[in-house]
């Protein structure tokens, strides 16, 4: 059985393996995490003028999509970049994949004033579809993966379910 593959499952992959499965298994605590509310309050408030949250195939969601060229991903600050890099690379391979090539992605910090152009490489899709395998094993597993201990782990929806 093949599971989708959302965006918040590839971000959580280079996040936090144990996060990725919690998420993927519907555990789901972030409703109530002050930095999810913070993320809400900023995606709401800002870019007012896009159409928002566009759903693709049911899989991914994405932040917005300037003119059918540029992809838009929108972060409160760069604790984990490399994740949200890696995030937009798959928006742009999934979409690439059902025939929409897109010129690039931009991960945008509103709050920092700062903006990053990402672009989707060939050996980039190799990671993904490596990653996607990962991923989908991770998801699969029966057993819930180790906890990580990692600097982020404090400000997670999660750390009370892993540490107490």
């Amino acid at each position: 059985m093949k599971k989708y593959i959302s965006g918040m499952m590839f971000y959580y992959y280079f996040v936090c393996k144990r996060k990725l499965w919690l998420f993927a298994n519907e555990i789901q605590l972030e409703n109530e995490n002050e930095d999810v509310k913070i993320g809400k309050l900023l995606d709401e408030n800002t870019y007012s003028r896009e159409r928002k949250h566009v759903l693709i195939d049911n899989t991914i969601n994405v932040d917005f999509i300037k003119d059918w060229e540029v992809l838009h991903e929108i972060k409160k600050n760069k604790t984990v970049e490399d994740a949200a890099i890696w995030q937009i690379k798959y928006y742009l391979y999934f979409l690439k994949k059902r025939g929409i090539t897109l010129e690039k992605g931009i991960l945008d910090y509103p709050k920092l004033k700062k903006r990053k152009e990402i672009f989707l490489e060939l050996n980039d899709e190799i990671k993904i579809e490596n990653i996607l395998l990962e991923i989908e094993k991770i998801i699969e597993c029966k057993i819930i993966p180790s906890i990580e201990k990692l600097k982020i782990c404090k400000k997670c929806a999660f750390y009370e379910y892993c540490y107490i």
